[in-house]
């Protein structure tokens, strides 16, 4: 029980502590998928502690669980985790808690998930209804480009399968061909790199758990980060100004760079045409290489904190 509340006061710490230790440097607008990486292996950590812990707890609670987790194990180690009888109750009490939050979790993604398909059969019909299939035409050809006519200049990617890029008669008449092209790039970076998943992942775990500090900022920050790592994806192929002169052009009537207007987003898209437009330096590629070890090692922590006693048993 003692490794298994460690655990807990370990992941207790790292929710609490990690998105303030992330939001002090400036690099993760300079290195938006290395901050995503960061982000994710952090998140990993505080749901692998909880997920040791239940299990260690388990242990504890229940002979059966413990038969199964310490089977191959000799008599030393399970000796070495104390795992007494007198503390079943505590055990039992803290392993169905934790049980009861992944289930919840998982309940939270598959809303996620199932509330995004909805979204998008409904905008599919509507693009159906707006826009539909030429005489041979088939639904399930190829990336379908799909024109709407709207005042309003806008484009968006809609995931699925096939994905379809939409786009207005006002953006083709604002734009110029490579201000387009750098559009289309942004949008296939987002599906290229499988954002949405991200993107749910992240409203789960904040859904279910909007206490959670940890949680909240990784929902933040992922609608963040894979905005701009789209936007490095397009500004690589068709340049820097090209992509913040599209990004300008499809939202200016929007009212979204007066100061006063929608506070909200204010921070949000002059942010990345900025960052386009005055783009900071980049890591090395040393330094990004020594980042993304760092990171990888997070998750490895609460499993050197479960496995230790045990392997200190076997060494001793």
């Amino acid at each position: 029980m003692v490794i298994a509340f460690a655990l807990l006061v370990l992941g207790g710490l790292t929710a609490a502590t990690a998105p303030r230790l992330l939001a002090r440097g400036s690099w993760p607008d300079r290195e938006p998928v290395l901050a995503l990486w960061v982000w994710q292996c952090v998140v990993a950590a505080v749901l692998l502690c909880c997920v040791l812990a239940m299990a260690l707890c388990g242990a504890a609670a229940w002979h059966e669980v413990r038969g199964q987790l310490f089977a191959p194990a000799p008599a030393v180690v399970v000796d070495a985790y104390g795992l007494h009888a007198d503390r079943q109750r505590w055990a039992a009490a803290v392993a169905l808690l934790l049980a009861a939050g992944g289930g919840w979790t998982g309940l939270m993604l598959v809303r996620e998930v199932l509330a995004a398909r909805a979204w998008r059969r409904r905008q599919r019909a509507g693009l159906l209804n707006r826009s539909p299939l030429l005489p041979g035409e088939e639904s399930t050809s190829a990336e379908r480009l799909i024109v709407l006519e709207d005042r309003r200049p806008d484009a968006w990617l809609l995931a699925g399968t096939p994905p379809r890029l939409v786009i207005t008669t006002a953006a083709l008449r604002r734009l110029n061909r490579r201000q387009l092209d750098a559009v289309l790039a942004h949008e296939q970076g987002h599906v290229r790199a499988r954002h949405h998943w991200l993107v749910y992942c992240a409203g789960a775990l904040a859904r279910g758990f909007p206490q959670v500090p940890v949680f909240a900022a990784f929902r933040q920050q992922v609608h963040r980060l894979v905005e701009l790592a789209a936007d490095d994806v397009a500004s690589r192929r068709f340049g820097r100004l090209t992509t913040a002169l599209a990004l300008v052009g499809l939202n200016e009537d929007r009212g979204v760079f007066i100061p006063a207007a929608h506070p909200a987003h204010r921070a949000h898209l002059p942010q990345r045409v900025h960052r386009l437009l005055s783009p900071g330096r980049r890591l090395t590629r040393a330094r990004r290489r020594r980042l993304t070890a760092a990171a990888a090692l997070v998750p490895l922590v609460p499993l050197l904190v479960a496995f230790l006693p045990g392997l200190t048993a076997l060494g001793a």
